[in-house]
């Protein structure tokens, strides 16, 4: 028999979702005898002229039932002879997309509705990629309601080249797809004869034999949730088992100290074991006392590390717009932390797949962040290792999830640099438009789709809100590195070290015009730069730099038209 499976159905508003979970419960003779009973005398109300309406197995909120939608996340365990499988139906509507990401951060497959009749929506889209967002691999397309354009194998294989797009477009790893009928059960739990041009399997069998483990992570990791003293002789280490596993007399490395000891005894439960495994929970005891709390993470073969900064990628839920420069705490792992978000790097086209610039994002926006934590946090990529690369921003006046998200890459590998060559790189922000946001009352600086400029390059050295000569020099004193531009191409790259002042007009890292007149001012402003024990307050940059020279600030409606 096949281990447990968790998966979720998704999908637009009224594309049969509830309705297919609930078929399989009734075909499946998953039901006890009044539940099934109770079903055919509610159908009998509804508007399905006195059919079964197997939506009503799971729509079980009164305010579901009057609206014809699912609002909650509906959960349903039940058992087959071959499997368990635990089923969150979520809802389809674009309002309760942050309810759908609840159901999907639990599940190891995804059974994404499409109507036959409409084909692919700008909601199905978003659900794959909040899917894969969370980490799913395994993924079925239940392209629904075939008898509604008369079991026709041409809508059908129109539908799946469709599929096999977006699929390779967001990233999909495994991907079925079934023709269904969730209402009349063709598919469902036995084959249709109504479709003898499919020739694969119907939903239940499948989802009875599909291997929806995921990648294998390396080396063995546990986040510590709690430090067990039930006396002063035992000091254990409690939490579950997320990759690998460890036996007694190992050695692990704690993280963020970086210490070592060995493993001195193991407990799962209240039983002492000589090796503990994936999934499991436990208690580790070491051999000397270390300094070990909850947030720390038990290591062993992983290549986890810690970092300050990273790139993630997020599901935005809150009504209120997140904006760079706001601070919200995060959970990742065993550990919450305060993290300022400092950078917007593109917002993700639900449609389309394009990266957009953006100052803020929107409810049910998803976009490529970038975070900077109050202190070294332990984490890694999702893709490596799930468990620490996984997040929630909480707000921390309201105290609710403002988002969820994904590490991308961790640490100095999250900055994405503007400039590279001779081994050197810098983050230069000379190329963001400022717009004064009109509906907004404030100013937004923009970023253009990212990109990295290689030595020979030509520069966009003029945009909407700026204008560079075509010589000119950028100081980016944070990576100690100085640009040369000449003819509006990337000249040369050095270090500030090497940089020798060429009378031509400097600017800094963010484009504001440099004053100085001699290699004598460059070499004072770098000195004072790099001098923590000096003020840099308005008056020192009123100084320094002067913003206008090429730079300005336009009107626009609004950032999201940009």
């Amino acid at each position: 028999m096949k281990g447990l499976l968790k998966f979720i159905t998704c999908g637009s508003v009224d594309d049969g979702k509830s309705t297919l979970i609930g078929h399989i419960l009734y075909d499946a003779k998953l039901l006890y005898a009044d539940q099934a009973k109770a079903l055919e005398l509610e159908s009998k109300v509804g508007s399905r002229g006195g059919a079964i309406d197997y939506s009503l197995l799971l729509d079980g909120l009164m305010a579901e039932r009057e609206q014809g939608i699912t609002i909650d996340v509906a959960y349903r365990y039940f058992t087959t002879d071959n499997r368990s499988f635990i089923v969150a139906d979520t809802p389809g509507h674009e309002e309760y997309t942050r309810n759908m990401a609840v159901g999907a951060s639990f599940a190891d497959l995804a059974i994404i509705l499409v109507d036959a009749s409409q084909g692919i929506l700008v909601q199905t889209r978003r659900h794959a990629r909040i899917c894969a967002l969370m980490g799913i691999e395994s993924f079925v397309f239940a392209v629904n309601k075939m008898d509604l354009v008369g079991y026709k194998e041409d809508v059908f294989r129109k539908i799946e080249a469709d599929i096999a797009s977006l699929a390779k477009e967001v990233g999909l790893v495994h991907v079925q797809v079934i023709p269904v009928s969730a209402t009349e059960g063709d598919n469902i739990t036995t084959k249709a004869t109504t479709m003898p041009w499919y020739e694969g399997s119907a939903l239940l069998p499948y989802l009875e034999t599909v291997d929806a483990s995921g990648t294998v992570e390396d080396g063995f990791y546990m986040p510590v949730q709690r430090v067990c003293r039930p006396n002063h002789t035992f000091r254990g280490f409690q939490g579950q088992v997320e990759a690998g596993q460890v036996a007694v007399g190992d050695t692990l490395t704690v993280l963020p100290s970086g210490e070592s000891a060995k493993v001195e005894s193991l407990l799962v439960g209240f039983n002492q074991v000589e090796e503990a495994q994936l999934g499991q929970p436990l208690t580790v005891q070491l051999d000397r006392e270390i300094d070990v709390s909850r947030g720390s993470v038990l290591v062993k073969q992983t290549g986890i590390g810690t970092a300050q900064t990273a790139s993630v990628k997020l599901l935005w839920m809150d009504d209120e717009p997140l904006e760079v420069g706001n601070e919200y705490l995060v959970s990742l792992g065993t550990k919450q932390v305060a993290a300022t978000v400092t950078d917007i790097q593109y917002q993700i086209d639900v449609n389309s797949g394009e990266q957009l610039p953006a100052a803020e994002l929107g409810k049910n926006s998803i976009a490529l962040c970038t975070l900077h934590f109050q202190t070294p946090v332990v984490m890694d990529e999702f893709r490596h290792h799930k468990t620490l690369g996984e997040l929630i921003l909480i707000n921390r006046v309201s105290n609710m999830t403002s988002a969820c998200g994904v590490v991308e890459a961790v640490g100095t590998a999250a900055q994405q640099h503007t400039f590279e060559g001779h081994g050197l790189s810098a983050r230069g922000d000379v190329f963001d438009e400022f717009y004064y946001n009109v509906e907004g009352l404030k100013v937004d600086k923009i970023r253009p789709t990212r990109t990295t400029f290689q030595i020979g390059d030509a520069l966009p050295i003029t945009g909407a809100s700026y204008a560079y000569p075509t010589n000119f020099d950028i100081l980016v004193v944070r990576d100690k590195v100085a640009i040369i531009v000449r003819d509006g191409q990337f000249k040369d790259m050095v270090t500030l070290a090497d940089y020798t002042y060429n009378d031509v007009p400097v600017v800094n890292g963010r484009g504001f015009a440099l004053q100085v007149n001699s290699a004598e001012d460059v070499a004072q402003f770098i000195v004072e730069s790099a001098d923590d024990s000096l003020s840099h307050d308005g008056a020192w940059y009123d100084k320094w730099l002067r913003f206008e020279t090429y730079r300005k600030i336009i009107f626009h409606d609004s950032f999201w038209s940009i």
